[in-house]
């Protein structure tokens, strides 16, 4: 037999080989996931955006995965969510049965407080995100508050669930870099709390992502004397709805820049699901691809925008590379000074 045809035949081979493997894999995964439940652990109590995005992610997601699998809910709150994140990276089982909507603030957290954040944020796997919004700060308009200078005389408390919560960091960093008045209440599971706590009149403002505010009380911010008002924006851009709300980089002196672009990573991680480290490559790949699938789905979009929530799709490779490149970006001086800012020690 020549040579021409003997690699005619192990080309053939090759290619035959690959044909099988294909369905042959996508069987494997229809047979991993067929009859199984998985889990969506939400780091806060019912009722906020994580719980209305992983609900959402709930109803829509197991039927872009092979084998249809059954999706609920898990709540775990406690710590600003880092309870959750913590034994998402530590405990959670490591078959792709169990996920969690991860922390804005994941990159965050585990710079300001790496004794605390037990989990590196680069070796969580992100399936992809479905929404990408800015933490806007809300106060109470009978403060007397009606721009967020008014706060350097005029002294409001506002609510967090705990200090390792964007509801809790931004504001610290944005009274510092400010100069404003402000102390913050801890103790508030989700910002659904939080939202009574204000009504009720416990505390004044919180700072949370805006969704959490135009979804659930989109009835504060309307009519010729509006029961509370956006007066500052975290983020990387403005956010649509708020073009006339000022973002806290376009205020603080120059040299401070560096310490509010520190935060911007948040906004960019949005609502989606991450995995803890260690799962199969190929589970990571099927669901990652069964994701894109979800928020590509118009029916998903529906169910969103009936939600009164947002879709701004983002993969699981971007939001990997996002996340790498804000660790490795964030200098030990700014790291720092935020640190110090936000928790009073260095």
């Amino acid at each position: 037999m020549s040579c021409t045809i003997k690699g005619f035949l192990s080309m053939a081979v090759i290619v035959a080989a690959g044909v099988v493997a294909g369905p042959a894999n996508a069987a494997s995964m229809a047979d991993h996931f067929k009859n199984k439940t998985l889990v969506i652990l939400i780091p806060y109590g019912p009722g906020g955006t994580y719980d209305k995005y992983g609900h959402t992610f709930s109803r829509h997601l197991g039927k872009h995965i092979p084998g249809k699998p059954t999706v609920i809910l898990q709540h775990m709150p406690g710590a600003g969510g880092s309870k959750a994140m913590n034994y998402a990276y530590n405990v959670m089982q490591k078959r792709g049965y169990n996920m969690i909507v991860p922390l804005d603030n994941t990159v965050i957290n585990q710079l300001l407080r790496p004794k605390k954040m037990r989990y590196k944020a680069d070796k969580f796997t992100w399936l992809g995100s479905s929404n990408q919004t800015n933490v806007v700060m809300c106060v109470r308009t009978d403060t007397g508050v009606k721009t967020i200078w008014d706060m350097k005389n005029i002294e409001v408390l506002g609510a967090a669930s705990g200090k390792s919560s964007s509801a809790y960091i931004n504001p610290k960093l944005i009274f510092g870099l400010l100069g404003l008045k402000g102390r913050m209440v801890t103790g508030y599971k989700g910002s659904s709390r939080g939202n009574l706590a204000i009504e009720q009149g416990e505390v004044h403002m919180a700072a949370v992502n805006w969704l959490a505010w135009s979804a659930k009380v989109p009835h504060w911010f309307t009519g010729d004397k509006p029961f509370a008002k956006a007066i500052i924006q975290v983020g990387a851009f403005k956010d649509p709805d708020l073009p006339d709300v000022p973002m806290l980089s376009d205020l603080v002196k120059p040299e401070d820049r560096p310490v509010a672009a520190f935060t911007s990573s948040a906004g960019a991680l949005g609502r989606g699901l991450a995995l803890p480290p260690g799962v199969n490559k190929q589970v990571i790949t099927t669901l990652r691809k069964s994701y894109d699938g979800m928020n590509a789905d118009p029916a998903f979009a529906a169910h969103l925008k009936k939600r009164m929530l947002r879709l701004i799709p983002s993969s699981g490779e971007k939001i990997q590379k996002l996340v790498a490149k804000a660790l490795k970006s964030s200098t030990p001086e700014v790291i720092a000074r935020a640190r110090k800012i936000i928790f009073g020690s260095s």
